[in-house]
């Protein structure tokens, strides 16, 4: 920005020295101290994602002891209201009822109209604030905008100060796509339902709606299987730098499928074949070619481990396997991975694919694999996600786009930009660096409409964030690498192209800090955004 000279030195120092005093609460020039205003609510347009459109103006809505919580006469949209309160209530101190009648207060109301599966309408004013949703995922996502409008302090379990004022006017707000994800890989280091289910309310703060589970790898098999019981058992009983692993039994999965689905996230469950399978292949000698089982591994390299694609044996194993998977999962999609098979040939790798893509939509799913799968054949309704980088050769990128010219759909993760496990700089602690060094405004400056150039606009059904675990053994790693840069990845799923803009963004992003902090989440302060001080 340019200077403006005609301002002098001593008149410079002047006026920083009145905006110092005027910060401190005071302003005194010949007149007695004036107390400082309360604060002003935060503006519409402050949250994260960006909002398809804002009109501010009117009275803001202030929450009160007298404030109640009006729901549809629906068990779902009752629930939504009780996790409303659940967050309000301990913050507040308010008694904040669940009713279906009376006026005023904050109301939860289903109407159609033109909202779509998540869009949702914010309207607030002195009487009172009003989501409107045709939906219960977008009233949903219209208490997560409500949520952020509101002081950071609504996100502590103790009573505090208040006031709880949300600004007046309206958000109109529905997702640019209908794929929002996030991966979190529980093979290489296992996370606990617990931990999975904290991530699951991060995600859903910033209405990301997919939860894609990567179950197995070379380092470890993390879902009972009751047809073959060894690779949970066995597979499943160490990670890298060779802990004690662990996996989810079936009721514990069906326990983080029905977390997630409370918070309107869909599970992806991820087998990763043919490669990446160390662990499957430890547990039982008969899936390897030579009828040797190889020791469970925990280091960290890829591409060593290949199913027995003549053998068939490996189709048995694939069906029961998606079968029990695809019973236990209500979401649309299974996972078959794809990826890093070095160890397998072109020739058995299009042979394998075109064998186990047919089994899942036998079990009523749909195929998400890795964007090597456009290397065969995919298959019609199938998703291709996107992991490459800006810098991938034009051959592997065309033919990404050619199979999405011929009807695959996209999910993007280029991994220099979304890859959550990526330092941050060199001096990052955690992670690994193989992709670059992805810091904050990487993370969120480019464009998924226009990243690979050629594939059809229509062909783009979402953005996903992997957070792989090689690195990674607690939640509060967890926290620190996807954040601040997760809220990035979900503001590129969900807001229009239009308001993408760095210089706006890095301040939204700065005002969410208290917030984290209220909800004890640890992250990084990267210098490129202008946190609040501590």
């Amino acid at each position: 920005m340019r200077r403006n000279h005609s301002t002098t030195p001593r008149t410079s120092r002047l006026l920083g020295s009145l905006l110092l005093v005027a910060a401190a609460g005071v302003f005194t020039l010949g007149a007695a101290p004036v107390a400082r205003a309360a604060a002003a609510p935060t503006p519409l347009d402050r949250v994260i994602p960006a909002p398809a459109s804002v009109r501010a103006g009117g009275t803001p809505y202030r929450i009160t002891r007298a404030t109640g919580v009006r729901v549809d006469a629906s068990a779902e949209v009752r629930r939504i209201g009780a996790y409303l309160t659940g967050i309000l209530r301990p913050s507040t101190g308010y008694p904040l009822p669940l009713t279906d009648h009376g006026t005023g207060g904050i109301r939860l109301h289903l109407a159609k109209g033109g909202f779509g599966a998540e869009g949702y309408r914010l309207q607030s004013g002195a009487g009172g604030v009003t989501i409107t949703a045709s939906a219960p995922a977008g009233l949903f996502h219209g208490v997560q905008t409500l949520r952020q409008l509101l002081s950071p302090a609504v996100e502590k379990k103790t009573v505090q100060a208040g006031p709880w004022r949300i600004a007046g006017g309206t958000v109109e707000d529905r997702p640019r796509y209908a794929y929002r994800g996030a991966m979190l890989d529980v093979a290489r280091h296992f996370f606990t339902v617990a931990q999975v289910e904290r991530y699951i309310d991060e995600l859903a703060m910033y209405k990301v709606n997919e939860l894609h589970l990567h179950l197995s790898d070379d380092q470890g098999w993390r879902i009972a299987m009751d047809s073959w019981p060894r690779l949970a058992t066995y597979g499943g009983s160490t990670e890298v730098g060779g802990g004690k692993g662990g996996y989810y039994t079936k009721a514990q999965y069906r326990q983080i499928v029905s977390y997630a689905a409370s918070r309107y996230l869909e599970v992806v469950p991820e087998i990763d074949m043919p490669g990446h399978t160390n662990a499957a292949l430890a547990s039982y000698a008969g899936l390897n070619c030579n009828g040797v089982a190889p020791p469970l591994y925990t280091g960290t390299e890829v591409g060593f481990s290949s199913l027995c694609v003549p053998d068939k044996v490996t189709y048995q194993f694939v069906d029961d396997v998606v079968r029990e998977l695809a019973a236990i999962t209500p979401g649309r999609y299974i996972h078959i991975g794809g990826d890093e098979a070095h160890s397998t040939s072109h020739a058995d790798y299009v042979t394998f694919m075109d064998r186990v893509q047919p089994v899942v939509a036998k079990y009523g799913k749909t195929v998400i694999g890795w964007h090597q799968l456009t290397g065969a054949h995919p298959a019609k309704g199938a998703l291709a996600q996107y992991w490459g980088l800006d810098s991938t050769s034009a051959a592997d990128k065309e033919q990404v786009v050619k199979a999405a010219q011929n009807g695959t759909g996209l999910i993007l993760s280029p991994a220099d930009r979304v890859y959550l496990d990526m330092k941050y700089t060199k001096d990052t602690k955690l992670g690994l660096d193989w992709a670059g060094l992805v810091e904050v405004q990487r993370s969120y400056d480019w464009n998924p409409g226009d990243y690979l150039a050629g594939a059809p606009s229509s062909a783009i059904r979402g953005v996903e964030a992997p957070l792989w675990s090689e690195t990674l053994k607690t939640s509060a790693d967890i926290d620190y690498m996807a954040f601040p840069r997760l809220p990035g990845a979900a503001e590129l799923g969900w807001s229009p192209a239009a308001t993408h803009d760095w210089n706006t963004y890095k301040v939204r992003l700065a005002a969410q800090a208290p917030r984290w902090d209220a909800l004890g989440i640890g992250y990084y302060r990267s210098p490129q955004v202008p946190w609040p001080a501590p």
